[in-house]
């Protein structure tokens, strides 16, 4: 039996006069006056059918109980529509399937939202997911997504990687996020850990020999979410021995021209420009920078130093954004607003207005060789944070996003690439008091800090680097450890015993003692790279079956509740926190 021999969105004006048999989802249904309209939907597109009562009167018993969302198969003959009911918005607009039968095929129940309804609550969608993602707009982006992953794959073996798949069911190590652990019936009181990314495991290839591994891996990471972070997602996943930084760069920038060019007909310039983490933090705030526009961040600690503004004389680090333009004193308060969420203690500003005259009530305070050092133009505002750097950099990086949208100052249309590199090698932990790694414990240092990280751990830099695009973090990797004694001493810096070594561990060192070729990738983020080529400010819109905000799924319930049968099986006992009082 076939259920029909074209697609909703295929019929074109060639094909008037061919007798066809379509199928898919009543989109929409019109009746006007005896003749019945249906727009019939499916991935492809739509078509419209003609229902009329003296060619088959059986198919409009059948229309007259449609609704949206049934599913019917029609069979009829392709017919020219008149000039005057063209429809230039459709595909399909030229032509319409007067119907000789119709068969109604599955009932659909009242539905809880219309497919063409904006802002339907986001928990009402995930509750209905197979309804929503019937949507025009999903189905682009999960088509989109799968596209971008045939092109990727088609581009790793050609450059001669081996897709290897390692376990979902691995050993709990400290990796940076919390785990989600599975409790093992075999063996009670001991727990699998859901990876939270292949990370040891893909260095265990390159030891075994394989020297070029990728894979598309679910990683698990039990952490708070927001919109552009879930807690299950899909990265490429690359590793490959003896590696060749401008090697690997270049087959990353290969892969997203590659991608960009047959997804979405864009040319990507190459090679990226690349700048340090140091770079960055002063240029930009982040290590994310945006660089489709420019605003950048600018340094007046040296000229405030001897300032009569105490805020500034005495505040680590004084820096400013220069915005061109010139704000009312309620748009001030609002960005000062902006600012002291982000951790600032206020917003200074220093304007001169087109007259020439500076406008702030920081300005008495300001002596005329800082007001001349900061070189404030007519129509221009300078923003200033006064802080420790870390806070300058977090309150202006992202007061400098603020700016560059409401302004108008980014080109939406555009897509900037640029590697980020040489990142701090590890971080102060204040809370623990101990030094944590900044990407994970086995990224290499770089050659000048190979033999000496442990004496200055705040200065050393890792050999890593991220992959950023418009802002967004698209991939990071790193070169690895491949020695057994640099590994043990990057360990003990992060406060893991001897004995932890062996237990977290253990089977790490054992294989890089025994022959461990240099080695280095990267991961991607699956999830993010369709959010960012989709144009998407959601991670969940790209995503099939996600959870929802709190780690949820409305669709199914999970988590959900095991039977106490379940539970003594594995050895469990739920305890409840007490409630208080």
């Amino acid at each position: 039996m076939s259920w029909r021999d074209m697609m909703c969105g295929e019929p074109r004006g060639k094909d008037v006069g061919r007798s066809l048999t379509l199928a898919g989802w009543v989109a929409r249904r019109r009746d006007h006056g005896g003749l019945v309209f249906v727009d019939l939907r499916d991935h492809t597109g739509v078509t419209q059918l003609v229902v009329n009562p003296e060619r088959s009167p059986v198919a409009a018993e059948v229309a007259g109980e449609l609704r949206n969302e049934f599913v019917v198969q029609a069979r009829g003959e392709l017919v020219a529509r008149s000039p005057e009911t063209v429809n230039p918005r459709m595909e399909t607009g030229e032509v319409e399937l007067a119907v000789d039968e119709l068969v109604l095929l599955s009932r659909s129940t009242p539905l809880p939202f219309q497919l063409e309804e904006e802002n339907v609550d986001e928990t009402l969608r995930l509750r209905y997911r197979w309804l929503d993602l019937r949507r025009e707009k999903l189905q682009r982006n999960l088509r989109l997504r799968a596209r971008m992953v045939g092109i990727i794959r088609r581009h790793m073996e050609a450059a001669g990687f081996l897709d290897i798949q390692t376990p979902i069911l691995y050993k709990s190590t400290p990796e940076g996020a919390r785990d989600f652990v599975v409790p093992s019936r075999l063996h009670r009181g001991r727990f699998f850990a859901l990876p939270q990314s292949p990370q040891t495991l893909k260095q265990l290839t390159m030891i075994a020999g394989f020297d070029r591994y990728y894979q598309i891996a679910i990683c698990f990471r039990d952490e708070d979410l927001r919109a552009d972070r879930v807690q299950e997602i899909t990265q490429l996943d690359v590793e490959l021995s003896f590696p060749d930084q401008e090697e690997l760069f270049g087959l990353m920038e290969e892969m997203f021209a590659a991608v960009w060019r047959e997804c979405l007909g864009v040319e990507v310039e190459r090679p990226w420009p690349r700048m340090t983490f140091a770079e960055a933090d002063h240029r930009f705030g982040t290590d994310k920078p945006d660089t489709r526009f420019g605003l950048e961040l600018e340094d007046a600690t040296a000229l405030t130093r001897g300032s009569e503004f105490g805020v500034f004389a005495n505040a680590a680090a004084v820096r400013f954004l220069r915005v061109p333009r010139l704000f009312s004193r309620a748009e001030i308060a609002s960005l000062e607003e902006i600012a002291r969420e982000w951790g600032a203690k206020g917003l200074a500003y220093v304007a001169r207005d087109d007259g020439g005259e500076a406008r702030s009530p920081i300005a008495k305070f300001l002596s005329d060789s800082e007001l001349d050092g900061l070189a404030v133009e007519p129509g221009e505002t300078l923003l200033f944070a006064a802080d420790d750097w870390s806070v300058t950099s977090r309150v202006l990086g992202h007061l400098r996003l603020h700016l560059g949208r409401e302004l108008g100052l980014i080109d939406r249309d555009a897509f900037t690439f640029a590697w980020v590199t040489d990142f701090p090698m590890f971080e102060w932990d204040a809370d623990e008091e101990r030094w944590t790694a900044v990407h994970h414990p086995f990224t290499r240092p770089t050659e000048e800090w190979c033999d000496r990280f442990d004496e200055d751990p705040g200065a050393a830099i890792a050999h890593a680097y991220d992959i950023i695009v418009n802002g967004n973090e698209l991939g990071g990797g790193s070169f690895r450890i491949h020695e057994p004694d640099v590994q043990a001493r990057v360990f003990a810096l992060l406060a893991l015993s001897e004995d932890e070594q062996r237990s977290q561990f253990g089977f790490l060192l054992d294989a890089l003692a025994m022959g461990a070729p240099p080695h280095g990738g990267i991961a991607l983020g699956i999830d993010r790279m369709t959010m960012v080529l989709a144009g998407e400010p959601n991670l969940r819109d790209v995503i099939a079956f996600p959870k929802n905000q709190a780690g949820l799924d409305p669709m199914s319930g999970a988590p959900s509740e095991i039977s106490q049968a379940q539970l003594e099986e594995l050895g469990l006992r739920v305890v409840v926190p007490e409630t208080p009082s």
